[in-house]
């Protein structure tokens, strides 16, 4: 049953033509279009490294479906606090200012986990794990491990990345 599921949804996706790749070894995220690639971003995974595990902070790896996009019409630099927006947080590109908290802005796009055992179920699920694809205030670390897990943008890159993109998009997390 769970191999129909994910044949149905790579045929879906074929059928869509988008998909997301990322990279943790390269730290970067591939815009793929009809198995052509539009746009490469840098990126920041978690400083923990990869796994699945829940309260790891690591990122997990294989393949998830962009299950929620929060934060459309939003202001760049939005701080979502529980995917609530908040304020405009300030945006550190150059200079190499540390954040204390994880803070996730300008956009959400919510991952949910497609391979039972690997990234979806109890005590590793992705969804559960609160694992998106966000903008980051600390900019200047990108292209390094940085996060609690979660995949960080450059706040215009997010924007960008989320108006290309929908529900069901399938992102593919390689080591």
């Amino acid at each position: 049953m769970k191999n129909k599921l994910l044949i149905l949804i790579l045929l879906t996706q074929s059928l869509m033509g988008m998909e997301i790749s990322i990279s943790i070894e390269n730290q970067t995220l591939s815009l793929i279009e009809n198995s052509k690639t539009i746009k490469i971003y840098k990126i920041s995974s978690s400083k923990y490294g990869e796994g699945s595990e829940a309260n790891s902070f690591k990122t997990p790896l294989g393949l998830h479906v962009i299950k929620e996009l929060i934060g459309a019409d939003e202001a760049l630099g939005t701080r979502f606090i529980g995917r609530v927006p908040s304020e405009i947080y300030p945006i550190y590109s150059s200079e190499k200012i540390k954040v204390d908290d994880d803070v996730v802005q300008s956009r959400i796009m919510w991952l949910d986990g497609l391979e039972q055992g690997i990234n979806k179920g109890e005590g590793i699920d992705s969804y559960s794990r609160y694992i998106y694809i966000h903008g980051t205030p600390e900019e200047w670390l990108l292209g390094k491990k940085g996060s609690k897990g979660c995949i960080r943008m450059a706040n215009k890159d997010v924007i960008e990345l989320f108006d290309y993109v929908q529900k069901g998009t399938l992102v593919r997390i390689n080591k």
